[in-house]
Formats: C-alpha cells, sequence, structure tokens
C-alpha cells in the first residue's frame, strides 16, 4: 500500500493523493498524514516501531516465568510432538484452542505459574492485539478531522505525526517526521552496498532476499553499460536466457566501483537503485 501512494505522486500538488493512517494498540495510537513525495512515508519510519515480542526458546523450555511463556511452549513443542488433532495448530478452532489452554495450565501448575486464562491463551495463538474502544475512538476522529481540514480547507493540517497516550492520564504529542534520504519506498537516492572483490550475480541477489532491510522475493538486476545500453543481468521471466549469469562474479559481467544496478522485485512498485561498491565485506 506505501508503495502505491509514492507511486501516485505527482506534480502540482493539488493532485497528490495524500494518505490518513490511524493504528491502536491498548490505550496507546496514533495517526499520521502522508503526502507522497513530501512527507515521510511509512518506509521512512519503520525502524520506530518496536519489535514484535518473542520468547527465548531457553526460557520457554527450561525457566518459564510467564503464563504466555506456558503457553508458548504448548504451541511450539508439545504441540508439534503429539499432534492431537493430526494438523497444524488453527488460531480460530475453538478445539485447538481449549488443547493448548488445558496443557498450558498442567505446565503453569508444576512452575507455579498463575494466570493462563483462556483469552491469554486466544491472544497468544492468534498474536491478537489489545484493542481499547476510547482509544479506537479518539484515533478514528483524529483521522476523520484530518479529512475533513483536507477536503474542505477550513484549518491548516496536522504536520504531520501524532501520538496518544490514555494509560494514565491522557497525553498527546504532534511533532513532524522527516523524511529518510535513502528511503526504499520514496527516494530517488542509490542505496549503497559494499561487496567482496570476488562476490558474485548469485550473492547479491541472495542478500537483497535474506537481507533483514530489504527482504526481496525474486529480484531482477539491470544495468546501464558504459556505451550507455540497458543490460540484463538477471531476470526470473528470461530465466532461460540469464540464468549461466548467477555463477559469474559481478565484475566479470561489467561492473565496476559505483556502477548502479536497477533492481525490480514484486515488494515494489518502483525499481530500486543501488551503488556497488567493492573491497569489503558485504553490508549496507
Amino acid at each position: 500500500m506505501n508503495s502505491m501512494l509514492v507511486s501516485l505522486y505527482v506534480d502540482p500538488p493539488n493532485k497528490q493523493i495524500p494518505l490518513i493512517d490511524g493504528g491502536t494498540e491498548g490505550f496507546k495510537g496514533n495517526a499520521r498524514i502522508i503526502i507522497p513525495g513530501k512527507s515521510a512515508c511509512i518506509e521512512c519510519t519503520l525502524n520506530l516501531y518496536p519489535p514484535q515480542v518473542n520468547f527465548p526458546l531457553c526460557t520457554i523450555a527450561q525457566t518459564p516465568r510467564l503464563p504466555e511463556h506456558c503457553i508458548e511452549y504448548v504451541r511450539m513443542m508439545q504441540w508439534p510432538a503429539e499432534t492431537p488433532f493430526g494438523k497444524d495448530i488453527d488460531g480460530d478452532n475453538p478445539e485447538h484452542i481449549q488443547w493448548i489452554f488445558e496443557k498450558a495450565l498442567e505446565r503453569g501448575s508444576q512452575y507455579g505459574i498463575s494466570g493462563i486464562t483462556y483469552r491469554l491463551t486466544q491472544g497468544v495463538v492468534k498474536n491478537i492485539i489489545p484493542a481499547v474502544a476510547s482509544t479506537n475512538a479518539v484515533i478514528a476522529a483524529a483521522c476523520a478531522t484530518e479529512v475533513f481540514k483536507l477536503v474542505s480547507g477550513c484549518a491548516p493540517i496536522m504536520n504531520n505525526y501524532m501520538v496518544f497516550n490514555d494509560a494514565d492520564g491522557i497525553y498527546a504529542y504532534t511533532y513532524e517526521q522527516e523524511k529518510k534520504k535513502d528511503c526504499m519506498a520514496c527516494s530517488l537516492e542509490s542505496q549503497i552496498i559494499t561487496l567482496r572483490e570476488e562476490s558474485t550475480l548469485r550473492e547479491l541477489i541472495d542478500y537483497l532476499i535474506e537481507s533483514p532491510v530489504y527482504q526481496m522475493r525474486s529480484p531482477g538486476v539491470t544495468m546501464v553499460t558504459a556505451e550507455g545500453r540497458n543490460k540484463t543481468l538477471y531476470m526470473k521471466t528470461l530465466r532461460e536466457h540469464t540464468e549461466a549469469n548467477l555463477s559469474k562474479s559481478l565484475k566479470d559481467l561489467g561492473v565496476r566501483e559505483g556502477t548502479e544496478v536497477n533492481v525490480t522485485d514484486v515488494t515494489s512498485l518502483l525499481p530500486c537503485i543501488f551503488k556497488i561498491y567493492f573491497d569489503s565485506p558485504m553490508t549496507s
């Protein structure tokens, strides 16, 4: 959705299509306005979001301390070992949730852990984010107000991110989130990748797929030669003609220090430009 919004960016400004986004988690919420090409997009601020909570396997298996540890133990270890219903866990199946709940209660009693409930079990298995009606109402109202201001021009719009917290009193703060200069979605600047001298095209593609920053699925790579011609290094749709390039080094394919390669992938509507440098371990 973020890439689609950015791809719709056009001039003049009165033809831009803004995105108003809001979300809540318990007593916390946020609302934001994204003007494509002008303000920070979602991709620009992904590093500000807290990582998903994961419990260490050693804690779950050997030293559980929380109700969630007991539930995760049953989900991750007991279920695969016993396969009670002969199939994978279905978080929407009450029988599956009930079985996990009962087994988690047994494990909790072994370690003196209380607080295991059916609702908590369902939340852990389905990774349910708690919702509070009052918080949802505040964020929905904030988003609707910004839509009204955009349509009517009755007041300046928010610039451009608002956080809200009513866990202990009420707190709200608005500030401007800045665009990320090398954003994968909305920036036209090249992404810099440093590779080993002998790196092959396959290593580059594997890196783009495995990197937590890029997380591509099936990247296609092209470049412009010194003569100004477009050269396809690898493309899945042209696999028969380009697969032989995967085992060749980038230098053998004509990639030099500072060469820019264009990468297309299903994860982005826009091509990504990477500037290649050599002589050190692969980093970005």
